[in-house]
């Protein structure tokens, strides 16, 4: 990467950042609001009247300071170009957001060619912001502390491994309930800390491996960037580099061959 290059990802990072404070400022008021407004979409997930409203905003900043780039957000579809392209979750939890747990987020990431270059996972219900550029490593800021640069775990055996996940369900539903339930009994500890959450705790070092399936790429974008740059690795559950997979596994990058082989293992036995 030139220094060019990575000179604008910064300042791209730096719209992020404005994207987030700007979604930020719109979410957390409506977090807990008694008049919450929630309807159904069609494929029977939820949406907020905050989860609109923040896609709405972002879509305008970008409009007005980036007009030649595409967008791809979970409420108002795919716009402009693929090339240079946002992708945008303006809620990323919207579950629990809608229930009051704070476990949630709103994720802002940049790729270009199909390949996050910045990334921003922004919740403020938690006081944290995790943020990466591609060459710029990946950093943590909470509860106003000055911003810290995040590294993953050094845990080489899936022994002392710590697994997260979104759902039982979610793994039920893709058929891979059993792989699920093999990679659990080889580790050491597994929790479905869930949703954005799982990632950011990655990243942190604080957990190993996280894996799901069901996810597009506004689910998963910024981590993508954010896991890389910290230290790990960033696939679909096949092993593919894609966030275009629907499913992903993230890893402290140590670990990675070694799920892949566990999950390979899993499924060949399943076929017998």
């Amino acid at each position: 990467m030139t220094d060019a290059s990575l000179a604008d990802y910064q300042s791209d990072l730096h719209l992020a950042l404005e994207l987030a404070d700007a979604a930020d400022a719109i979410s957390l008021p409506r977090f807990r609001a008694t008049d919450l407004s929630v309807s159904t979409k069609p494929d029977r997930t939820h949406v907020t009247d905050a989860d609109l409203a923040v896609e709405r905003a972002i879509r305008a900043l970008l409009a007005e300071k980036r007009p030649d780039d595409g967008i791809l957000g979970e409420e108002y579809g795919t716009a402009g170009s693929e090339q240079r392209q946002w992708i945008i979750d303006p809620i990323d939890g919207t579950a629990n957001f809608l229930r009051g747990v704070p476990n949630w987020a709103t994720l802002i990431a940049l790729a270009v060619d199909g390949k996050p270059v910045v990334g921003v996972a922004s919740a403020p219900a938690f006081g944290k912001r995790w943020w990466a550029t591609s060459g710029g490593g990946a950093w943590l800021a909470e509860d106003g502390k000055p911003a810290r640069r995040l590294h993953v775990s050094a845990v080489t055996d899936l022994g002392d491994a710590s697994l997260s996940f979104q759902s039982i369900a979610q793994w039920d539903d893709a058929g891979h309930l059993d792989d699920l339930l093999t990679l659990q009994r080889a580790v050491w500890r597994d929790r479905a800390y869930g949703d954005m959450w799982s990632y950011g705790l990655l990243a942190e070092g604080l957990v190993d491996i996280v894996a799901e399936f069901d996810v597009k790429e506004y689910d998963i974008a910024p981590f993508a960037i954010i896991v890389e740059e910290a230290g790990g690795r960033f696939t679909a559950i096949d092993g593919d580099e894609t966030i275009a997979g629907r499913s992903s596994l993230a890893t402290n990058g140590l670990l990675h061959e070694r799920v892949l082989a566990q999950l390979a293992a899993s499924r060949s036995a399943g076929t017998r």
